[in-house]
């Protein structure tokens, strides 16, 4: 598979299989991940892989939180839950923290998204599901004390598993619309 071919084939994947994946495919996509391009070098990610109950501890405490807050004050939560369902279902979670550092935050934010998005591709080329997972934001403290990482910030997750779906691409705007060319 090219990288072209990875990046037209890469869907956002919510339904998996029961079927594992290995420590090996795990580590392959976590390389990718690190290799990708960072702010001064920065390479502010950390990972963290959880699976089985501490996955699922995850994936309660979003439920709980979202049942425990008045949901006229947040209007993101809507997703909350179904993300969780994910997570459960998912073989593996990874969780990508980085330092807390209010010097850093756009160019670290830009260079995990850049981390995140190879990892996806990746895992598309290894005939992986995956989902880029931002609701754990609502809980990421509680998820880092529970980790022993309270010193950290968690960014997002990457959920990852066997996909049980094969959803069709999402619209796109055309190039035409979201262009603009100045020649001297």
């Amino acid at each position: 598979m090219t990288a072209k071919e990875a990046i037209e084939n890469r869907r956002s994947i919510r339904i998996f299989k029961n079927d594992e994946i290995t420590k090996e495919q795990v580590e392959d996509i976590l390389n990718c991940g690190r290799l990708a391009p960072s702010s001064h070098n920065r390479q502010p990610w950390y990972f963290v892989i959880v699976k089985d109950k501490i996955k699922n501890q995850i994936a309660d405490m979003m439920i709980n939180y979202v049942n425990n807050i008045k949901l006229e004050n947040q209007s993101f939560v809507s997703s909350v839950v179904p993300t969780a369902n994910v997570i459960k279902q998912a073989s593996i979670l990874i969780l990508i923290f980085k330092e807390i550092d209010d010097n850093w935050t756009i160019g670290d934010n830009l260079s995990i998204g850049a981390c995140v998005e190879n990892m996806c591709l990746r895992a598309t080329e290894l005939g992986i599901g995956s989902l880029w997972i931002r609701d754990t934001k609502c809980v990421s403290a509680d998820i880092a004390k529970m980790l022993g990482h309270q010193d950290m910030e968690l960014n997002c997750a990457v959920a990852l598993g066997i996909a049980n779906q094969n959803p069709k691409p999402r619209p796109r705007k055309e190039l035409k619309d979201i262009i603009e060319w100045y020649n001297e």
